[in-house]
């Protein structure tokens, strides 16, 4: 294994994708995020892993549950709190294990970077070291939201990289939205809602209101459909494959989600225990309430991807176990076997240049 920034390296091996990995980001320390490497490299043996953090720490870590043949050690002394401001981290933040994980991106040794920590400070890193697209103002977060369609799932994006989002920016969040619904969930030709106060053309901002002019306008060099303006109540249902929005907006509907969520949970556990009767009901419905207990758990779904940037970035949630960031980091191995930043790229590229129709192979 390497020791120090400069020796970093991917592991051998001809033709595999190289995950860069946070290790000492998010709440559960670095114990949880090497099992949830030991997961993802159970059920893909052809991935590699280069783990960022310190290097006698990770090293029993990854010795304790044979990992060193798919893991290469990059030794980092510090760590990005989640406390820290992304100023402070842009600024000192250059021997802490974010910002190699993101620079092992930057410099090609790695595919990917995955990290489990602070997602203001992981943005700024990702957006110092690795630049925006030519085309892209503003980048966003997109996270996977449950849906009725066919995949099961919607994207829905900004989720809070930037608390703004003008007219354009919207455009370019459902170019990038269309070509990630794409390439993680199969979805050929995505249905593209854009978030308002009400369906009707004329309620809303005025850069939604002029959002929803372009986007329509765009459908057809986009490759997908637009579905007009959709309300919160739609954001589950079946009526759009993407949800566009601000930032602002987006990660108020995340949390408010997540937290309905974990409400609704342990309303329906003391239901369901509150008296003998009803834990006998519960019984015989376990097989029912296991399938809806899975459907639901957001470690399935667990992965926000920055898109705008010259690279891909996975960001876990921060409390995530081993199995959250193993879903992470097959979401990012996904992404990495599919070449979509680099038809990304190309799907934004078009739009800046003036909607000039993309080359037949791209199908970002």
């Amino acid at each position: 294994m390497t020791q120090g920034r400069s020796a970093t390296s991917a592991p051998e091996k001809s033709g595999a994708i190289v995950i860069s990995v946070d290790a000492m980001g998010g709440d559960h320390g670095p114990s949880v995020v090497v099992d949830g490497v030991a997961r993802a490299a159970k059920k893909s043996p052809d991935l590699r892993f280069v783990l960022h953090g310190p290097e006698a720490e990770l090293r029993s870590l990854v010795k304790a549950r044979n990992l060193e043949t798919v893991c290469t050690i990059c030794h980092a002394d510090s760590v990005v709190t989640m406390d820290a401001k992304p100023s402070q981290v842009m600024r000192k933040g250059k021997d802490t294990s974010m910002w190699s994980a993101v620079e092992a991106v930057r410099d090609k040794t790695a595919d990917v970077a995955v990290s489990c920590g602070n997602t203001g400070a992981l943005m700024a890193v990702s957006m110092l070291r690795l630049r925006k697209l030519p085309g892209v103002t503003r980048p966003a977060i997109a996270s996977f939201w449950p849906s009725q369609n066919t995949a099961g799932w919607c994207v829905m994006l900004d989720m809070g990289a930037d608390i703004k989002a003008d007219a354009h920016d919207l455009l370019t969040y459902a170019l990038m939205g269309s070509s990630y619904c794409r390439n993680a969930l199969g979805i050929d030709r995505p249905r593209v809602g854009l978030l308002n106060v009400g369906t009707e053309e004329h309620k809303g901002r005025a850069e939604q209101r002029e959002a929803y002019g372009l986007c329509r306008d765009a459908q057809e060099r986009g490759e997908f459909d637009f579905a007009g303006f959709v309300e919160g109540s739609d954001l589950s249902s079946n009526k759009a494959d993407v949800i566009v929005t601000d930032g602002f907006t987006g990660n108020i509907a995340l949390k408010t989600g997540e937290g309905t969520a974990k409400f609704a949970g342990r309303l329906l556990k003391e239901a369901l225990t509150a008296s003998v009767f009803s834990k006998i009901g519960a019984l015989l419905a376990m097989r029912s309430l296991k399938k809806l207990s899975e459907k639901i758990d957001p470690r399935r779904a667990n992965g926000g991807v920055f898109l705008g940037l010259n690279g891909t970035v996975v960001k876990s949630h921060g409390s995530a176990d081993a199995m959250g960031v193993a879903a992470a980091l097959d979401l990012a191995a996904r992404l990495a076997t599919s070449g979509f930043a680099e038809r990304l790229a190309a799907r934004v590229a078009t739009e800046a240049g003036h909607g000039q129709d993309a080359p037949e192979s791209d199908t970002a």
